[in-house]
């Protein structure tokens, strides 16, 4: 099975120490963020975790530790903007983390690491000829170190729309221009892009639209086929077929206090949350209630043993 640990926050940024804790125990306890009483017992064990992935603004804390993950096959996506301190507040400095995205693929491979450069709006600051411009430096550093891309361009969600009032919607020629523009760039530094969960209208300019997590990305970082149960896909509307389940963090916890960001209700929250976060204990907030139900989760090995082949 896999094991995600970024759609709610980043825990190789700033609960590194707490995810170590967790391998060396061998589970996680998660509270469910819509019913907080049911609580899910992962095991960590490399018999049923097949592949653990990372989506992270900032892996250098984790670095020192990686031989803690030899066990487990890797899939690392790392978020690399162009954008400043006025919008991602506490981001390391962008050639800082360029330099750690280079010296994690040479840990963990070429096909176990994906670069985002997204979620993409359009301002004066940020107008559309600077993503491209600053989207063609990045992709010449980091050539050679992935082969994927993933873009996304801004969804005004309500957390959004409150944290974040003067963001607009990226209008469809928009989308249009920087996507094929992107694509083009990509290509020349041995890239795909592959948009997150933004149909196929990109996909005329030779962008994979099938999407960013799937099957096949995870299968590709472990080189061997996977058989997983049908019920995992998740078809975002029919828009990809990334596996999206299982994640083991929690809302309201990211430091990062990006102005853009869907998991982070508002800053002071997150702030009152990372002080009450226990590095010991086997929730990531928080610790166990009175009132939880807790319940093992079915988990079992999605290897099938048939090595994938590589041209």
């Amino acid at each position: 099975m896999i094991i995600q640990t970024g759609m709610r926050t980043d825990i190789p940024a700033f609960y590194s120490k707490w995810f170590l804790n967790r391998l060396k125990e061998g589970y996680v306890l998660v509270r469910n963020p819509y019913n907080p009483s049911s609580v899910t017992r992962y095991s960590l064990s490399p018999n049923v975790v097949d592949l653990i992935a990372f989506c992270t603004k900032n892996p250098a804390p984790m670095l020192p530790h990686m031989d803690a993950l030899k066990p487990y096959g890797q899939y690392w996506f790392v978020t690399i903007t162009p954008y400043g301190k006025d919008i991602e507040p506490n981001v390391p400095d962008k050639e800082i983390i360029m330099r750690d995205f280079i010296n994690l693929s040479k840990i963990v491979g070429v096909d176990s690491i994906g670069w985002r450069y997204d979620p993409i709006f359009i301002s004066n600051e940020y107008s559309a000829k600077r993503h491209i411009s600053d989207f063609e430096k990045m992709a010449k550093t980091l050539c050679g170190y992935t082969h994927t891309c993933v873009i996304s361009f801004i969804d005004i969600y309500k957390k959004v729309e409150r944290n974040f009032p003067e963001a607009r919607a990226v209008t469809k020629d928009e989308r249009i221009m920087l996507g094929k523009e992107f694509v083009r760039i990509s290509k020349k530094y041995g890239m795909t892009i592959r948009p997150c969960a933004g149909g196929d209208e990109l996909a005329q300019f030779g962008a994979d639209c099938s999407g960013c997590m799937t099957v096949n990305t995870f299968e590709t970082a472990l080189h061997s086929k996977l058989s997983v149960p049908k019920r995992k896909t998740n078809q975002r509307n029919g828009q990809c077929a990334c596996l999206l389940g299982t994640d083991i963090g929690a809302y309201d916890t990211c430091g990062h206090l990006c102005k853009y960001c869907y998991a982070n209700t508002n800053a002071e929250l997150v702030k009152e949350n990372m002080r009450k976060h226990n590095p010991n204990s086997p929730f990531l907030l928080g610790s166990a209630l009175p009132t939880d139900q807790i319940h093992e989760a079915k988990q079992e090995s999605w290897l099938n043993n048939q090595l994938m082949l590589t041209i």
